[in-house]
């Protein structure tokens, strides 16, 4: 018989939204807080929401939340009696678990053996594979006839250490590439090789598990829009899939369970080839960063059954509830997708959506009755954006009766969002669920590679109107009385130049005096209301408002929203600047990171498009490649170097035509 014991106390060893989202139920239940944190973290939403707080002394995770050894000191002393472990970090850890439980505190995960199973993904497949499930089988000497192959970590996932490759000639220096981002990532350097699937989809069964012997399998869920293998829109319950298919993949993932004694919340991954058979990927030992789509469609608190468990208590029946409508979640995050999602950093100035909701609803889903919007968020206007940790700012939930109904209401709340700062993927994400073949369930995890051309093209037309609003909105906030360029008589031509998101300089020439405006290079446009903040323009017959935004530290920065999108714009000087030019050749780091390695050294002929050094930041690597064929003729960049956001890595002097 097993225990049961009660938690007064819990600390989440973890920070941001997923820290929020564990305190929120804790909340409910009436179980106090205690949040742990970084130096940059430590007037973070999630600091201040906790009932006390202890310091990580540092900035970066190997020196905060990685060490297990200080968490469990802060729980100690904290006077917390349970630790969760949220999800990345150190939630997959084994030796953490026993460490915590070592300690006398209660852990709400699966047992520490249960973990260690699933720890190495290789291990893991010739473990399911004795059990029964399908498994896609690692390839020990890929041939020609294997391509393409995908090189993963076998101690992690979330994309690190993860490579596609296609020639064979590749793949050396892909397994060398791989093991070294796997070691600094998860302490272990062994990658493996399997079969890639480029229309495969990524499926994935949410388990519940109590110590009573019950194993629920809650659902389903499609993850396969995704992005340098990392998932970026998450639904359930998974779309399209035969009920046979459905029925199977539930009975996998519950073997999968049981095999190992699984207790807890935890996630069955799998690939579902087009032919309809599908083949365990990993077992996530964890609650997923998508489980807020599972809580959606069932009404279920997961973190209030992770509690539960732990606490010795059983599942509430034999079998989870049933789901119903449908739910699509979309992770925010700050990069830009134009430019191979390069991570952005800054002050959020504001983050405003259609639901600001923060707080479950008395039905526990966290999702507004009203709106059928939740959104959980590690960040709020003010916020600062640092390069120590993952570029995710928030995620985005809408439920509806149906899916198309819950991929629109999703569409329109991103649409209508107020987001003002870092660039963020939010107008990918708006075209992503919008886009034709995403409604028609054609999905695979090759999807925004395929569409990437739509997903990221320019708004010449938006961005145009934007730059003539902010134009208008920057005179109105100048003028006393009357607009500026307004006289008895014809005024002067009006310019102002900006740069749009993309890069391309737009400029505005108008006249404004008694009969209104007279927009140059937009003679179909008419001025209705012009405020510092408010422009309404008039086309046609249709009027459209545009809301405009300036913050004191970066006034150069403009930032105009409509119901349907918003743009930044950069405002430059009325006439260019000849000496502000830069060399072609020069190497500027495109964002705050590590150089983690190069790959050539002054003097090499280098090639377009070649890989010359590798930078990380937000826990991804970034390639900085050769703007065209030359010669290295500069390399500043060393493995180890901190470099700020435009520092000269290196200079290639390119070949004359």
């Amino acid at each position: 018989m097993v225990s049961k014991i009660s938690i007064t106390n819990l600390l989440v060893a973890n920070r941001g939204e997923i820290a929020r989202r564990v305190f929120r139920t804790c909340r409910e239940l009436g179980i106090a807080t205690t949040a742990v944190h970084s130096d940059p973290d430590a007037t973070a939403p999630h600091v201040r929401e906790a009932d006390a707080a202890v310091r990580l002394p540092g900035a970066a995770p190997a020196d905060t939340y990685l060490r297990g050894e200080l968490i469990v000191r802060a729980a100690l002393a904290a006077g917390a009696d349970a630790v969760h472990p949220g999800y990345g970090f150190l939630s997959e850890s084994a030796e953490f678990a026993r460490a915590v439980l070592d300690a006398g505190l209660v852990w709400v995960g699966p047992p520490p053996a249960a973990i260690a199973a699933m720890g190495s993904k290789t291990a893991a497949k010739r473990l399911m594979a004795e059990a029964g499930v399908p498994v896609l089988g690692a390839l020990a000497e890929p041939t020609e006839a294997d391509l393409p192959v995908l090189v993963k970590a076998a101690a992690g996932g979330g994309g690190r250490g993860m490579r596609v490759v296609r020639r064979l000639a590749d793949l050396p220096a892909e397994l060398a590439a791989a093991r070294a981002e796997a070691a600094k990532a998860f302490g272990s350097d062994e990658v493996f090789c399997e079969r890639y699937l480029p229309t495969g989809r990524h499926v994935e069964v949410q388990l519940l598990a109590d110590t009573h012997g019950t194993v629920w399998a809650v659902g389903d869920r499609d993850c396969s829009l995704q992005r340098r293998h990392q998932k970026v829109v998450e639904e359930a319950p998974a779309p399209g899939l035969p009920a046979e298919v459905r029925a199977e993949l539930h009975a996998a993932a519950v073997n999968a369970a049981r095999a190992i004694g699984y207790v807890g919340a935890g996630t069955a991954e799998f690939l579902l080839a087009e032919d309809g058979r599908f083949y365990f990927l990993e077992m996530n030992t964890r609650l997923q960063v998508e489980h807020p789509v599972t809580e959606a469609v069932t009404g279920l608190d997961l973190v209030a059954l992770q509690l539960a468990v732990a606490e010795g208590e059983r599942l509430p029946g034999p079998t989870p509830p049933p789901t119903t409508g449908h739910a699509i979640e979309a992770r925010l995050y700050a990069e830009d997708p134009a430019k191979d999602w390069q991570p952005a950093t800054g002050t959020l100035y504001r983050l405003e959506l259609a639901t600001d909701h923060q707080e479950f609803t008395s039905t526990g889903t966290g999702v507004r009755a009203d709106t059928g919007l939740r959104l959980d968020s590690g960040v709020e206007s003010g916020s600062e954006i640092t390069p120590h940790y993952d570029a995710m700012l928030a995620k985005v939930i809408a439920w509806a009766p149906t899916r198309a109904a819950a991929a629109r209401r999703l569409a329109d709340a991103l649409a209508r969002a107020r987001i003002h700062g870092p660039s963020t993927n939010r107008e990918l994400l708006v075209r992503a669920l919008r886009h034709p073949a995403f409604l028609a369930e054609r999905l695979h995890t090759g999807f925004l590679t395929e569409h990437a051309v739509e997903l990221t093209a320019p708004d010449g037309k938006g961005a145009g109107r934007a730059a003539l609003a902010a134009a208008l909105a920057d005179a109105a906030a100048r003028r006393t009385a009357l607009p500026s360029g307004w006289r008895n008589l014809p005024s002067q031509s009006q310019l102002k130049r900006y740069r749009a998101p993309d890069g391309t300089e737009l400029e505005v020439r108008y006249r404004t005096n008694r009969a209104g405006l007279l927009a140059e290079d937009h003679p179909d446009v008419e001025l209705v209301e012009a405020t510092a903040e408010l422009v309404v323009l008039r086309e046609g017959e249709v009027r459209r408002p545009y809301r405009v935004a300036r913050y004191g530290d970066r006034a150069d920065q403009v930032y105009v929203d409509t119901p349907t999108g918003g743009t930044a714009l950069t405002a430059l000087p009325r006439f260019p600047d000849p000496t502000a030019q830069t060399d072609p050749g020069a190497l500027l780091a495109p964002m705050p990171g590590t150089v983690l390695r190069t790959t050539v050294a002054v003097g090499d002929a280098v090639t377009a498009g070649q890989s010359l050094l590798v930078l990380e930041a937000m826990k991804m690597e970034h390639r900085v490649t050769a703007p065209a064929d030359g010669v290295l003729v500069e390399l500043l960049a060393t493995p180890g170097r901190q470099v700020e956001l435009g520092t000269l890595l290196a200079v290639v002097q390119t070949t004359e035509a």
